[in-house]
This record gives structure tokens, sequence and C-alpha cells, in this order.
């Protein structure tokens, strides 16, 4: 490339990370891929997943479930971080 070019992608991901948008399109991501990050079962009985500063939070109306996740909190942060390539996810609350 030529000096002081850059390429398409590299400019959206740049405006991507400076864009308003880039936490609702994260909790899409995490939305889309709950199945594959948690199980077929989980995410059966998940309601809703929504990302808000920094908390995942994942509704359920399934008591033994929201037990299950209540004790997997981390593994929850870890799984969807790494799914994410960067550390997004700092706190999970099970509702």
């Amino acid at each position: 490339m030529r000096h002081g070019t850059t390429s398409i992608g590299d400019a959206l991901r740049e405006f991507m990370n400076k864009s308003r948008m880039k936490p609702r399109l994260t909790e899409v991501r995490i939305q889309e891929n709950w199945e594959k990050l948690m199980g077929k079962t989980i995410a059966r009985y998940t309601q809703s997943i929504q990302l808000i500063d920094h908390k995942l939070i994942v509704t359920t109306t399934v008591a033994p479930l929201k037990q299950e996740l209540t004790y997997s909190k981390d593994k929850i942060i870890k799984l969807v971080n790494e799914m994410l390539g960067e550390s997004i996810v700092k706190e999970v609350m099970i509702r």
C-alpha cells in the first residue's frame, strides 16, 4: 500500500471501534453465538441476552439453569471474551 493509505477493512474496523454502534453490534454477536458457546439446552431456555456497560445480563425463568449459570459466571466471561477476541465482558448477571 502507498504511504498514508489504509485498506477498506482497516478503515471499517477503525470506524466501528469509534462508533456508538459497537456495543450493540457486540451484543448481537454474543446473541448469535450463544448456542455455540453454551450449548443447545442452555440456549433453548435463555430468554434474553443483553450487554450493558460491560455487564452481560442473561435472563431465564428456569430455576436450575439460573443456579448453574450463577456457578459458571467466570467460565461465561472467559468464553464470551475469547469469542469476541477482546475483553469486553467484565461481569455476568443472571436474572
